[in-house]
């Protein structure tokens, strides 16, 4: 009988481990699934993956001969009622620090509070395309009828120039998608 006794404690051990281990794994998925948002941002922030732009607050590096255009996009969620006109298409020396203006119209007979997120592409790129100053960093509110201009001044790193993966590119696109902010757009 003792030896009984002895196998079903060590059983007892075992079962209570096996579900401590269980439930350690459960809360570690559980706080792992709360952190991949702001873990995943911040990975993309510093890589420049999935088109990430990085934020500067001058270009230290200089400008080299390689050129590169930039083009621009917009793009506004359903039912959003604004319009947003995207500036023309900019071309220049790889380095040079360029001020472009999107334009947006509030074309509803309410004020409406907006956000935009941004993205480059092709998306390696993001890793060299730098803010300096964006209308992205804030919300946007703009009155019934209203008309504002959003500059983005911005610049291509140089070191561009040195990733071999992107030695045919010869054209980025920032793309900005406009939505509702938190407060429901009002």
């Amino acid at each position: 009988m003792a030896h009984a006794a002895h196998f079903d404690t060590r059983r007892q051990d075992r079962n209570l481990r096996v579900v401590l281990i269980c439930g350690a794994v459960v809360l570690g998925m559980v706080g792992l699934s709360y952190a991949a948002v702001p873990l995943y941002k911040i990975f993309c922030q510093v890589t420049g993956y999935a088109g990430t732009t990085q934020v500067a607050s001058s270009n230290v590096k200089g400008v080299i001969a390689r050129e590169m255009g930039v083009r621009f996009d917009a793009t506004v969620s359903t039912g959003l009622p604004i319009v947003v006109k995207a500036p023309e298409e900019t071309f220049d020396r790889i380095g040079t620090v360029q001020t472009v203006t999107f334009k947006a119209t509030n074309v509803s007979a309410r004020k409406i509070t907006t956000t935009a997120s941004f993205n480059v592409t092709p998306d390696l790129t993001g890793l060299y395309f730098n803010k300096i100053q964006c209308f992205c960093f804030t919300q946007q509110t703009l009155e019934p009828g209203q008309t504002v201009d959003m500059p983005v001044t911005f610049f291509v790193d140089p070191d561009l120039d040195k990733d071999k993966n992107l030695r045919t590119v010869r054209e980025l696109t920032l793309s900005y998608t406009f939505y509702a902010s938190d407060n429901g757009g009002s």
